[in-house]
């Protein structure tokens, strides 16, 4: 079985950092920072699905074949088996709150098809 996130996890990458708030059986809720100029990885997810909403800065999201321009109060909701991503092409940091549900609520669940900092194996 996978290794849950906990309250109060965090970690730091090269586009920035991510942070648990909460957690319960159902669902996980994280604090996701990306610096200015920083992308996360172009992934998806079998076991869960995510629901997005930028607070804080300007940002560009995949999500299957298109991207949309996203700013604060916007909301993106992310199925299962869809690719996705986060772009900051600013100069300034951007965040978003992450909602997670469904199965697997871990990093264990993550399938990366692209990454600019070399994390696929």
């Amino acid at each position: 079985m996978a290794t849950r996130y906990k309250k109060g996890d965090s970690d730091k990458r090269p586009w920035g950092m991510w942070e648990v708030l909460d957690t319960k059986t159902d669902y996980c809720v994280k604090k996701i920072t990306i610096n200015p100029k920083g992308i996360l990885s172009l992934q998806l997810h079998h076991h869960r699905q995510e629901h997005w909403v930028v607070v804080q800065g300007n940002i560009m999201v995949t999500l299957g074949d298109e991207v949309f321009a996203k700013k604060p109060d916007d909301v993106i909701f992310i199925p299962c088996e869809t690719k996705h991503r986060i772009e900051n092409n600013t100069d300034k940091e951007a965040v978003v709150i992450e909602i997670q549900t469904g199965e697997n609520l871990s990093e264990d669940d993550i399938v990366r098809f692209e990454d600019k900092y070399g994390r696929i194996s």
